[in-house]
């Protein structure tokens, strides 16, 4: 009889967390599940723990594989999946008792395809002020207009904590391997592809931080990878047709985004800013008008593309009195 949840687990060089990681998912609550750890490419100990624990519950299974990466790693778990909820999670996280019990509750309510949960980082004495703000972002997106209003700020689902439905999962097309991030790559296709996805309003994961992270060693996971991801799907979901752009704000993180639209064949018209320093200047060749000056731009897709959660909700309080419509000619990004 296959399970009702399938929990995919890719490792490398795992030994020191994994089975901590793989015991909290063997001891949920929720029981019908299976978790299909891939050892990729392994080096230590790692494949024999996870072997002896699949000896001891049936559940788990271990499959081994040349060092392919975590892209080929889930896909290969995927393919070897059986059930009709599938959930991530890392080598390295410790998943709360009832995760499992809470995201199925959560996708059975019919509204939502995806979810992920609550977080929390540790240890503490490790985490960073931008890595706490992003906790207590994500921690709040727990309605899928919330999660939808802010999926180019930042992936609002944290991938180790992630459930979705199979079906969705295999409309978009798994994971793939781009240069930016797999796990946000997947959340912009299923928001693009129409569905609908948000956290769980309790804590599902303890998330653990360590300097050793992919998101720390890889360059896919930089910055500036993040801002071509997020380019890429605004050209597909919003710039079609020649449609050209203006960015609210013209510090770092617009001229980040100003750069890469170029690049990508998107013309940006101008910035708009508040800074009377700034208005009447040009950043990248663009030139730089202040806020008032939106309505000369009615075509454009406007881009909120600040930092820093005060000053997105003064530009969408900005836009709200303008008349444009958040998620059609209006996107908040970060």
């Amino acid at each position: 009889m296959a399970p009702e949840v399938s929990v995919l687990m890719p490792v490398r060089d795992g030994e020191r967390h994994v089975v901590e990681a793989i015991e909290s998912i063997t001891c949920q609550t929720f029981a019908e599940l299976e978790l299909i750890v891939v050892d990729d490419g392994s080096r230590d100990g790692t494949a024999e723990l996870v072997a002896e624990l699949a000896r001891a519950d049936s559940r788990v299974r271990l499959v081994r594989q040349e060092r392919a990466g975590i892209v080929m790693a889930l896909e290969r778990a995927r393919g070897l999946a059986g059930g009709r909820l599938i959930a991530r999670m890392d080598a390295d996280d410790i998943a709360t008792p009832e995760r499992i019990d809470l995201q199925v509750a959560r996708l059975g309510e019919g509204d939502v395809s995806a979810c992920g949960g609550q977080v929390e980082f540790f240890p503490r004495a490790m985490v960073r002020d931008g890595m706490r703000e992003y906790e207590e972002w994500l921690n709040s997106l727990t309605t899928p207009e919330s999660a939808a209003s802010d999926v180019y700020v930042e992936c609002p689902i944290a991938h180790p904590a992630l459930m979705v439905r199979r079906e969705s999962l295999a409309a978009v097309g798994g994971w793939r391997t781009r240069a930016w991030p797999e796990d946000y790559d997947l959340v912009l296709r299923h928001h693009r592809h129409g569905s609908r996805f948000c956290n769980v309003g309790a804590p599902v994961l303890r998330w653990r931080d360590h300097e050793s992270r992919l998101s720390r060693t890889e360059g896919r996971y930089a910055i500036a990878a993040f801002v071509r991801c997020k380019v890429h799907h605004l050209r597909r979901q919003f710039l079609g047709r020649d449609r050209s752009v203006v960015l609210y704000g013209a510090g770092p993180v617009g001229k980040s985004f100003c750069l890469e639209l170029k690049r990508q064949g998107v013309e940006v018209e101008a910035f708009l800013d508040v800074d009377p320093r700034k208005i009447g200047n040009q950043v990248h060749s663009v030139p730089v008008h202040a806020v008032d000056s939106a309505p000369a731009f009615p075509r454009a897709l406007a881009l909120g593309a600040v930092a820093g959660h005060r000053a997105r909700e003064q530009i969408r309080a900005a836009i709200s009195k303008s008349g444009r419509r958040e998620g059609v000619d209006f996107i908040a990004a970060a």
